[in-house]
């Protein structure tokens, strides 16, 4: 496990290209001391495909833009009110695989969820996290000469509607569920944020979590 300190940068409402674009300028640049950093942020409608994806799964996008990401998985949707978290991790300096990475993203979500009572199981055989079968989170990272990117998608308070138009994760008919539709009172976005960071330094094993200011380069 690492005893380093986790980077977090809350970024905002960010355009996909552009957030994807410094993700790779990111790690493209990285050294062998690069600190590792999570990204907090939003994307404007969009859906996104995986390396993997396939057209079918995409049935009616309308007026919403669709990008070929370079990350794993199928088709997905990411909107306004959906906790984005980007991963530049160096994965082989933490001293764990991909798979073991992928499970430990997962526990970090479930460990916020819990924070709330809601209870959230994860599936070995489609990556994300569930609550009572309905998808909550998606997963979908890259990985580069060891180092992550991309990263997952948190439904906390938005319009679900557009996962209508696709097979969310290559999965026809998925049902997609978000926090607020799971607990009485009402959902502080920045709260939620706030507890992703600190169950993701917890689960990946970093020593403390520090705030980074100022944005990462969005140019």
């Amino acid at each position: 496990m690492s005893s380093a300190v986790l980077g977090v940068r809350q970024l905002g409402l960010v355009d996909y290209m552009t957030a994807w674009h410094a993700m790779q300028r990111f790690t493209n640049n990285r050294g062998p001391d690069t600190a590792d950093e999570i990204w907090l942020l939003q994307h404007p409608a969009v859906f996104t495909q995986g390396q993997a994806g396939k057209a079918e799964h995409l049935l009616m996008p309308g007026d919403i833009p669709v990008v070929q990401a370079d990350r794993g998985g199928q088709v997905t949707y990411h909107g306004p009110g959906q906790l984005v978290c980007y991963l530049m991790l160096d994965v082989r300096r933490l001293g764990i695989g991909v798979r073991e990475l992928v499970s430990r993203i997962e526990q970090s979500i479930i460990g916020l969820l819990s924070s709330y009572g809601v209870q959230a199981v994860a599936k070995p055989e489609a990556p994300g996290v569930y609550v009572e079968g309905a998808k909550i989170a998606s997963l979908g990272l890259r990985i580069r000469n060891g180092r992550s990117f991309h990263g997952l998608a948190l439904n906390v308070d938005m319009n679900l509607e557009p996962f209508g138009r696709i097979n969310p994760c290559g999965y026809a008919g998925m049902t997609m569920t978000q926090l607020a539709d799971r607990v009485a009172g009402p959902v502080v976005f920045s709260e939620v944020s706030g507890r992703l960071g600190e169950q993701l330094c917890k689960h990946l094993g970093y020593a403390q979590q520090k705030s980074l200011t100022g944005a990462a380069d969005l140019s």
